[in-house]
C-alpha cells in the first residue's frame, strides 16, 4: 500500500511539473530569454539582492545565508538546494521551482510564492508574516505548519497570508 502511495505522490509531482511546463504563455517566456544557471554551486553568503533573475536555475546550490530580497525570482528552479537563513525578504518567487528545498531559518516575509511548487520544502522557523502563497503547490502537513505560523499582509500583494495558505 505503501509503496502505491509513493509512486502516486511521484506520478503528482512530475504531473505538475508538466503542467507548469506546458501551460507557461510565449508572453511569460518573452521576460525570461537567457537565464543564468548556478546549479550545482556554492553560494553561501552570496548577495543577490533587488537582481533580476527570472527563470535562473539554482538546482543543487548551496545557498545559506543568501541575500535574495527584493530579488525578482519568477519562474526560478531552485530544486534541491540549501537555502537555510537565506534571507528572501519581498522576493518574487511567483511561479518558481522550489522542491526539496531546505528553508530552515530563512525569512520569506513579504514574498509573493503565488503559484510555486513547494512540495517537500523544510519551513522549520521561517519568518513568513505577510508572504503571499496564493496557489503555491504545498501538502498537507506543510500547510499545517505554515498556518501555525502564518501572520500579516502581503505589502505588494494585499493578501493575507493565512487566507492565501487557505489556513481555518
Amino acid at each position: 500500500m505503501w509503496r502505491l502511495l509513493n509512486v502516486y505522490h511521484q506520478v503528482v509531482v512530475v504531473l505538475v511539473i508538466v503542467v507548469c511546463v506546458v501551460f507557461v504563455s510565449d508572453n511569460a517566456l518573452a521576460d525570461w530569454t537567457h537565464p543564468m544557471s548556478f546549479s550545482n554551486a556554492e553560494l553561501s553568503r552570496r548577495d543577490f539582492s533587488g537582481q533580476e533573475l527570472q527563470a535562473c536555475e539554482f538546482s543543487n546550490a548551496n545557498m545559506e545565508l543568501v541575500n535574495f530580497s527584493n530579488a525578482d525570482l519568477r519562474g526560478a528552479v531552485m530544486s534541491a538546494s540549501v537555502l537555510t537563513k537565506a534571507n528572501l525578504h519581498s522576493a518574487n518567487l511567483s511561479n518558481a521551482l522550489v522542491d526539496q528545498v531546505d528553508l530552515t531559518g530563512a525569512d520569506l516575509s513579504n514574498a509573493i510564492l503565488q503559484e510555486a511548487l513547494l512540495l517537500r520544502a523544510t519551513f522549520k522557523d521561517v519568518n513568513i508574516n505577510g508572504a503571499d502563497f496564493t496557489d503555491a503547490v504545498l501538502d498537507g502537513a506543510q500547510v499545517k505548519e505554515l498556518c501555525s505560523k502564518a501572520s500579516g499582509v502581503n505589502e505588494e500583494t494585499g493578501i493575507n497570508t493565512r487566507d492565501s495558505l487557505g489556513c481555518r
